[in-house]
């Protein structure tokens, strides 16, 4: 019997995965996260499980003996990206990040076998991590993981949509050649950004061409080109792939206050976007529904963002008005406009509606885009010229 509630797998020691207190990836993202969810209500309307306590077996779904022996001897491995300056060594982190691995398969065993509609782990989205090497602050990757453990128990069309500010290389790149995985991923142009991959013309292995779809966009991309770009160019291919589930990433640097990325998004812009995959999932993929975090690393910003992703996956809309808690921003340690959105923002998206967008006003990255890919599926590439 399926839950009335979406499935929240969190644990505190989770909050642990962290390259230090002065790194970007620090300890507080997923923490203040839940702390502002809870305080606006949002953890009631889940069922809140613990990810196993044994979770190798899953994260050796994806990465190879070597580097698992790698990562737990606690040494550097400067060939694996360990212990270089961007990943310095933390010994207890390793078993940190198998949680995490474990936490979103959990998530999507419930999703597929039917327990939940929708499950979220807020400190999944390890995007970046290849199967022998850590990259991009990731040590393992959990939404490979829980792609491939689908693909092992009987998926046969899994879509993943990635709206992290940075190309989600390494879910791509683990399922570059397999035409039964959907890669989408709305990020920064590699010509600016990490990890400078994930350009148009990138679009699968020989065996799955048109199965890796990339939008790379300009540095201070608006909310109008952004949410225009996403809604253009997802849900065509979504209706002609039919996903059995969707897995979505949704890392919160695209937001204009993010000191790793120079895209110019607002909260507003960015729940407008969660609510369409919400929308997708119910559409295209019977409601199958699995989210997870990412990237962002101004804390203000990652909180309401990522309270905003809960909210939306319980099926609830938190006024974008609302006021933050009157300690918020000594307790996030950072400037706060203190309201739930980005007020600011809201009159320039009152007039956007996601079912108008016009072939002849389409953005030259959606158009190049759409040229790569849409062919392969019997769709009308976007006109225009991509520059």
């Amino acid at each position: 019997m399926t839950s009335p509630k979406p499935l929240l797998v969190h644990t505190a020691e989770l909050l642990e995965y962290s390259f230090g207190d002065d790194h970007p990836m620090g300890p507080d993202r997923v923490r203040l996260a839940m702390e502002l969810s809870e305080h606006f209500g949002v953890l009631d309307l889940f069922d809140i499980v613990e990810p196993p306590g044994d979770c190798d077996e899953y994260v050796r779904l994806v990465h190879s003996d070597d580097y698992i022996a790698a990562l737990q001897s606690g040494e550097p491995h400067p060939e694996a990206g360990i212990g270089d300056h961007e990943h310095p060594v933390v010994p207890e982190l390793p078993k940190v990040a198998a949680r995490v691995v474990g936490a979103t398969v959990a998530a999507t065993q419930a999703v597929w076998l039917g327990s939940h509609s929708r499950a979220v782990n807020l400190s999944g989205g390890l995007h970046h991590a290849s199967a022998h090497a850590q990259r991009g602050f990731c040590m393992y990757n959990d939404a490979g993981a829980a792609i491939q453990w689908l693909l092992d128990n009987g998926a046969s069309r899994v879509a993943y949509i990635d709206l992290d500010a940075h190309h989600g290389d390494g879910v791509e790149e683990m399922f570059w050649n397999d035409p039964r995985v959907l890669t989408f991923s709305v990020h920064e142009s590699g010509l600016y950004l990490f990890p400078h991959t994930g350009f148009a013309h990138d679009i699968g292995g020989s065996e799955a061409a048109g199965t890796a779809i990339n939008i790379a966009l300009p540095r201070h991309v608006t909310d109008i080109e952004w949410l225009q770009a996403v809604h253009g160019i997802i849900p065509p291919l979504l209706q002609r792939f039919r996903p059995e589930i969707i897995i979505s990433q949704h890392g919160a640097d695209p937001h204009v206050n993010d000191p790793l990325a120079d895209l110019d998004l607002s909260i507003n812009a960015m729940t407008l976007a969660y609510r369409s995959v919400a929308r997708w999932a119910e559409k295209f993929a019977c409601g199958k529904w699995v989210a997870i975090g990412g990237g962002g690393y101004y804390r203000d910003s990652v909180a309401r963002a990522w309270t905003q992703v809960l909210a939306t996956v319980a099926g609830a809309e938190l006024d974008l008005h609302a006021k933050l808690p009157p300690n918020w921003q000594d307790r996030a340690r950072c400037a706060s406009d203190m309201t739930l959105g980005d007020v600011a923002a809201e009159a320039g998206l009152a007039d956007f509606r996601p079912e108008r967008i016009m072939t002849n006003t389409a953005c030259a990255p959606m158009v190049a885009t759409s040229k790569s890919i849409f062919p392969y599926w019997g769709l009308e590439p976007y006109r225009g010229h991509a520059t």
